[in-house]
């Protein structure tokens, strides 16, 4: 059976609740105890790690299933080849351009804000950041050096080199014979198996937001299934009310488990350890169940001109890949100058929040959207 193929404003909603929540997230990563974020304030709490979990256990994720399901339909629309065509510039283009021209800045003020002596000039800085070589150790990031970064785009390039090997076994996927998941309670075990393998045998990944590259894998492909099927749909939201008290319980188990680990949880072979990971990647499943069910009302009509009788989000939608790119060398440069201030840290991390929410606007919309040749560089489609 079919997905439907109308619009779900409640899937723009939850996309643009986790990009703008990296504004809040990443801010709070500058007066984080344990992480090393580029920026760090003098006065760190560990306060924000617990509160960062909450995001952490669903928020990438639900990115990932949500891209999956988008996949089913453009690759409906258009075939494997247009599909790829799409994605390569969609994804592609402003991968390279931002790499080329954002990504050094962060790095530099790291050297910058860890060394007051370090006086080396931007362009100086360029050189040694792109001095890289090619690799395949860790793959999917082919180009690697001493100073060279992806940064937040390792999204961008998960969800790229995904859609290109969606493109390849897209027609060998078991869409239509997996109709029993959606039966009760199932849905909420039989995906989450995959996921737990892979947290256990494989681990988990700081870099990548706690989870492992090969689990936002098994989820991008996910989403493309579930988007096959409607009755996957009635499942999630059949399922979202225990999900959500299921989710919860083992979220809360997961923390005691990471948190009381002796060694080194996100990669540890110790019983204790697996025990940790198994139990976080069932409580993400379990929250994705919950949050994408109990927002979803049901099918709708397909709009004529989607967004056009909510104009707030529609604009939104469209921006969600370009304040993607650009909010964390923004927020890096505001906390760069924001640590030095002499006030308290809630008030510098409040004033980091807020000024680059106001730059990010303004960055998008007088810089980005009004030209054809920035939307292009940006990812987002022409005008119509």
């Amino acid at each position: 059976m079919a997905g439907d193929g109308g619009r779900r404003p409640e899937l723009d909603a939850i996309r643009l609740v986790v990009v703008l929540g990296l504004v809040f997230f990443h801010s709070a990563l500058v007066f984080d105890e344990r992480d090393d974020f580029y920026v760090k304030n003098a006065q760190t709490t560990e306060a924000i790690t617990w509160v960062a979990g909450l995001g952490v256990v669903w928020a990438m994720p639900a990115l990932f299933l949500i891209a999956g399901l988008g996949s089913w339909h453009s690759m409906g629309r258009r075939g494997a080849s247009g599909f790829v065509r799409e994605r390569l510039l969609r994804l592609g283009v402003p991968l390279v351009f931002t790499t080329l021209t954002l990504m050094p800045v962060p790095q530099w003020l790291r050297l910058k804000a860890a060394d007051p002596a370090y006086d080396e000039s931007y362009p100086r800085f360029l050189l040694r950041f792109f001095d890289v070589h090619l690799s395949l150790s860790d793959f999917p990031f082919l180009i690697q050096g001493e100073h060279f970064e992806t940064g937040h785009l390792w999204f961008v390039v998960l969800l790229l080199t995904f859609s290109l090997i969606l493109a390849l076994v897209a027609r060998w996927l078991p869409v239509d014979r997996l109709g029993f998941v959606s039966r009760r309670g199932v849905l909420l075990v039989v995906p989450a198996i995959p996921l737990i393998v892979v947290a256990a045998v494989l681990g988990m990944e700081e870099a990548f937001a706690g989870w492992s590259r090969w689990a936002y894998l098994l989820l991008f492909l996910y989403g493309f299934v579930l988007a096959a099927d409607d009755r996957f749909r009635t499942g999630m939201r059949r399922d979202a009310k225990p999900a959500a008290i299921v989710g919860f319980l083992l979220f809360g188990a997961s923390g005691l488990l990471l948190s009381t680990d002796e060694g080194e949880p996100f990669t540890d072979l110790t019983a204790h350890a697996i025990a940790a990971r198994v139990v976080f990647a069932a409580a993400g499943w379990c929250w994705l169940v919950a949050i994408l069910g109990l927002l979803d009302r049901g099918p709708r009509e397909p709009a004529p001109e989607p967004g056009r009788d909510r104009p707030v989000l529609a604009y939104l939608a469209a921006a969600a890949l370009p304040l993607y790119i650009l909010h964390q060398p923004i927020v890096v440069v505001v906390a760069y100058f924001a640590v030095r201030w002499d006030a308290p840290m809630a008030v510098k991390y409040l004033a980091v929040v807020a000024i680059s929410f106001a730059v990010l606007f303004l960055v998008y919309d007088l810089l980005v959207r009004r030209t054809a040749a920035t939307r292009f560089l940006f990812g987002m489609r022409a005008k119509t």
